[in-house]
């Protein structure tokens, strides 16, 4: 944590230096159907908690945009979490009005200097001139409207969190990459690890979650599995008919935990011997497989997207194409040493880098703004 505040101290220094005006209020938006916390569903929400938490430390104004349940440090304009799944799109307009009317409450109260947007739908809402808007691209490109990119012209920043999801974005300029980072724990990486593997994660058709199991059997080491179910109706039936029968077998007794909390999570992934990642998914980062590298822990996964980035094959973990070359994976990866997979996370995956790298462009939008306004 000192480190962490020294840090934080810097950057309030430097930007002091640079004619930005402080504190400055920072206004988050958050996908709507997903509650922030440090145990957030996803990596959008789990990274927003980070940057929340570290702009109330710095002094600065945070205020947090998010579906009701959501912990925050500053302070939240929450909006109704759908009590059933969302089987209709008039269902999701009549959710994005509610979030609309928590962004318009925030912004009648406070003069925001930026706004910083984490939802996969940020172009449905309608948000005020003369406030520069950060875009996160947490999600595949793939997956964001056509319209998304030109809804708010010239005042939004883009910005992708990974150098693989960024290859994918050759209509965009001006891109900058800031990867994503994880807290790094104090554990012993020469404690005797037990013989159960994890998939932790949102449980969802595109993370192939069952492939992950079918190989863990072909293994013979059990699973422990980790992670909510969304309100929508294709998770529903991809869990009970894919996942479910996965883990009533009798050969090998695989556990379905739920989702967890960051205590929990941090605890299990140190003691596991490796964490399963079979997602066919165009992935954009991975906080899961960063976690699991800060506490010494190897990492099996599917060559999709940024975890090919992220695992360095036969030093931290192995990348593999299928259920097969997972299972053969699993029964080798005594091979992996702790102390090699948290320094992979000290060099390349610190939560201070990332806030860091994340406060600077907020001081650059906002002085670059300054100066518009004043030319």
């Amino acid at each position: 944590m000192g480190q962490r505040l020294r840090l934080l101290r810097e950057g309030i220094r430097n930007r002091a230096a640079r004619g930005v005006s402080l504190p400055l209020t920072v206004m988050s938006v958050a996908f709507p159907f997903a509650p922030v916390g440090p145990c957030g569903a996803g990596s959008a929400e789990r990274i927003l908690s980070e940057l929340d938490a570290a702009l109330v430390a710095e002094g600065q104004r945070s205020l947090v945009v998010a579906c009701a349940g959501s912990l925050v440090a500053g302070e939240l304009f929450s909006a109704p979490m759908p009590e059933r799944a969302l089987i209709s799109e008039s269902d999701r307009r009549w959710h994005r009005w509610r979030f609309q009317a928590a962004i318009d409450r925030a912004l009648s109260r406070y003069r925001v200097d930026l706004i910083h947007m984490h939802g996969v739908d940020f172009d449905q809402h309608v948000l005020p001139s003369g406030i520069p808007v950060l875009v996160t691209l947490h999600m595949p490109i793939g997956w964001y409207r056509p319209e998304a990119w030109v809804t708010f012209g010239d005042r939004a920043q883009f910005q992708c969190v990974s150098v693989a999801q960024r290859s994918t974005c050759a209509g965009l300029v001006n891109v900058p990459v800031i990867e994503n980072g994880v807290p790094l724990p104090n554990v012993r990486l020469d404690r005797e690890r037990e013989d159960f593997a994890l998939a932790l994660g949102h449980i969802s058709t595109e993370k192939n979650l069952h492939e992950a199991l079918e190989a863990a059997t072909r293994a013979g080491t059990r699973v422990l599995v980790g992670g909510h179910v969304f309100p929508y109706r294709e998770d529903g039936e991809y869990f009970s008919e894919k996942v479910q029968p996965l883990l009533n077998r009798e050969d090998v007794e695989h556990r379905y935990l739920g989702p967890i909390d960051a205590v929990r999570r941090q605890r299990l992934l140190a003691r596991a011997k490796c964490l399963l990642q079979s997602s066919r998914a165009p992935e954009t980062t991975s906080l899961t497989a960063m976690d699991a590298l800060a506490v010494g822990t190897p990492v099996i996964a599917y060559r999709s997207g940024a975890l090919a980035e992220i695992v360095e094959d036969g030093v931290t973990g192995y990348l593999v194409d299928n259920v097969e070359e997972m299972a053969g994976a699993i029964r080798r990866v005594g091979k992996i040493r702790a102390e090699d997979c948290r320094a992979a996370a000290e060099r390349r995956f610190s939560r201070d880098r990332m806030v860091r790298n994340y406060f600077d462009l907020y001081a650059a939008m906002v002085r670059r703004e300054h100066v518009m306004m004043s030319a």
